[in-house]
């Protein structure tokens, strides 16, 4: 009967096949700044979108407000009350039928004369209407607007006056 003798353990298979205790190391430090860059990438990604979003609902706002001014006649831009100054309105009031209140943009109308350098004879003719939006995005306030010109001839004739 043969006995065998002891096997020479830096040729064993079994004992080449495995992984350092340093190789392993390095392979979940590596893992763990590849997941903690996966997670930081989509984290800034919704956020993006979150304030992209939230831009776009106040432009949004914005053109609403100004189209309904342009169908207002001269009188009514000029000399009346029917323009409010301030407002207030909601995104997502009411998301999957909860009673979340959503984002509260209140925003502003001003109307005032136009004021061109050099002023040209019609000036008295024409209005700056400025809409603004505020809003807050988590600790930080945003602000948005949009300025157009009103004429005495403008579009509003074309409207009402048929």
């Amino acid at each position: 009967m043969r006995i065998l003798g002891r096997s020479n353990p830096a040729r064993s298979p079994s004992l080449l096949a495995g992984f350092t205790l340093p190789e392993v190391v390095i392979a979940v430090g590596i893992l763990g700044v590849s997941f903690v860059s996966l997670y930081a990438g989509m984290s800034a990604g919704f956020a993006m979108t979150q304030v992209s979003r939230e831009n776009l609902r106040a432009t949004q706002i914005m053109v609403e407000k100004m189209e309904g001014i342009r169908l207002f006649n001269w009188n009514q831009v000029v000399a009346s009350n029917m323009i409010p100054t301030q407002f207030a309105t909601r995104y997502y009031p009411n998301v999957g039928g909860a009673k979340a209140t959503g984002i509260a943009y209140n925003g502003t109308i001003s109307i005032t004369n136009a004021t061109l350098n050099p002023a040209p004879s019609y000036a008295s003719n024409l209005r700056f209407v400025t809409v603004g939006v505020e809003w807050q995005s988590g600790d930080v306030a945003r602000r948005r607007t949009m300025t157009t010109m009103v004429s005495r001839n403008g579009l509003q004739n074309y409207v009402y006056d048929r």
